[in-house]
């Protein structure tokens, strides 16, 4: 686990570069070179591979690896690590194979995807396409990844950051993957190890009182909200959630004794 006191650069980054070198050694023996992990909000997208993008002072080059920070709260863990792996089967390809031309995910590409545990597809769900420009991919039962998956979790690994104004578009992307189907024992969404479980109609904010963001007053990892409509979600405390169904706030649940 990462230290606490720690700043949330370090947090954030010693998190992410313990789940890349993890990766690097269950699937690819260790073989791949040292890369830049980034955080950017890009449109449309949950991370990328960009070959070569840095260079330092020395004159070293090295890969840029891209993870979108919107999506950490609103998909469950292992959907998180499936873009990272994704990424990684990417640089993996530029240092050792034969990438396609500039977006396309070429055969090579697929094919080693699979051998890792990891299903190609144009939709992210059985039936897609296996290679095409806009790829995304969905894991196999009992493959690698998934065990890979499982050892990360059992060693409590975590995430700590994660965006609290994710659009409703990427709400509605994170209530859809197949990684919701998994089971929390890979990191997966049936009963979330991490990622805050929400409904379509939600769109996160926080709590603001006279301009100020309002701390949390439960210091719980989860508590449980509930909507004029009845629709119920759990999330850390500190958020503020709106249903588009009944326009109005998700308030914190407190049983009543009768």
């Amino acid at each position: 686990m990462t230290q606490k006191g720690s700043t949330p650069t370090a947090q954030n980054y010693t998190e992410l570069q313990r789940a890349y070198d993890h990766f690097n050694q269950a699937l690819f023996e260790g073989a791949l070179p040292a890369c830049l992990i980034t955080l950017q909000r890009e449109k449309r997208t949950c991370g990328y591979f960009s070959h070569q993008r840095f260079a330092d002072l020395d004159g070293r080059t090295t890969d840029e690896i891209a993870l979108n920070p919107a999506y950490f709260a609103v998909v469950p863990l292992v959907e998180t690590m499936q873009t990272l792996v994704h990424e990684m089967v990417h640089l993996w390809q530029a240092h050792f194979g034969k990438p396609g031309r500039v977006r396309y995910h070429n055969g090579q590409w697929a094919d080693k995807m699979e051998a890792i545990g990891l299903m190609p597809s144009s939709t992210g769900k059985p039936g897609g396409q296996r290679t095409g420009d806009c790829m995304a991919d969905y894991a196999i039962e009992g493959g690698r990844f998934l065990q890979a998956c499982e050892a990360l979790v059992t060693a409590d690994f975590r995430i700590s950051w994660y965006d609290r104004f994710p659009a409703p578009e990427v709400v509605a992307a994170g209530q859809q993957c197949e990684a919701m189907q998994l089971s929390a024992a890979v990191g997966g969404g049936s009963t979330p190890a991490q990622a805050l479980p929400v409904a379509t109609s939600l769109v996160v904010r926080p709590t603001v009182t006279n301009g100020v963001v309002a701390p949390a007053a439960n210091k719980s990892n989860r508590v449980k909200f509930t909507c004029g409509c009845g629709q119920n979600v759990w999330g850390k405390p500190s958020l503020r959630l709106f249903c588009l169904d009944c326009d109005t706030h998700f308030r914190e649940f407190r049983p009543t004794n009768p």
